[in-house]
């Protein structure tokens, strides 16, 4: 492998269910490897780029279409891009799909009572009081994927494995080198 190829990988599920730690632990163990990398984050894209949009079915559809921009365009230069979203439509999902290079939808799967249990800012309480409207899982749907090219189960692995199926799946696909671990 001469020139590394672009990627997406998609990391979908409810809040809390593990999506930013895992890729933040993939990208830690891909370091070093001299490879071209961004990460994409719900929370960091909506402080910047889509700052302007809130939380309706129309506003996270833009949401997602802003974000595809960006990874379209980072993949097909060559980057792997690593998103993390919500994004709880199959339709939109299947939008990014099509429109970006080496894509890989990764459902990050945990029950919903796991979910709130792991909740450190309070959001589903506040969902579930009426507080929160709009909120995936409580108030408004998640459509979960039905074939995703990976399953995490984040109440049953640690967030090392779950990253290390994700880069043994890149490895598989001839995304990025193969490393012998020692």
């Amino acid at each position: 492998m001469n020139e590394q190829q672009g990627f997406v990988i998609w990391m979908t599920g409810l809040s809390g269910a593990g999506k930013t730690t895992i890729a933040l632990e993939m990208l830690r163990q891909l370091d070093g490897r001299n490879l071209k990398l961004e990460r994409l984050d719900g929370d960091v894209v909506r402080e910047s780029l889509t700052a302007d949009l809130g939380f309706s079915a129309e506003d996270r559809r833009k949401n997602i279409e802003r974000i595809t921009f960006v990874a379209k365009l980072l993949s097909r230069n060559g980057v792997g891009c690593v998103c993390s979203f919500i994004s709880p439509y199959q339709a939109v999902r299947d939008h990014v799909r099509e429109n970006t290079t080496n894509f890989m939808e990764v459902f990050v799967d945990a029950p919903l009572e796991v979910v709130i249990d792991r909740d450190v800012k309070g959001l589903y309480e506040k969902a579930l009081a009426g507080e929160i409207p709009n909120f995936t899982g409580i108030s408004d749907p998640f459509e979960a994927p039905q074939n995703p090219d990976i399953h995490l189960h984040t109440d049953q692995e640690t967030v090392e494995e779950s990253a290390r199926i994700i880069i043994d799946e890149l490895e598989r696909r001839g995304l990025i080198p193969v490393v012998e671990l020692a």
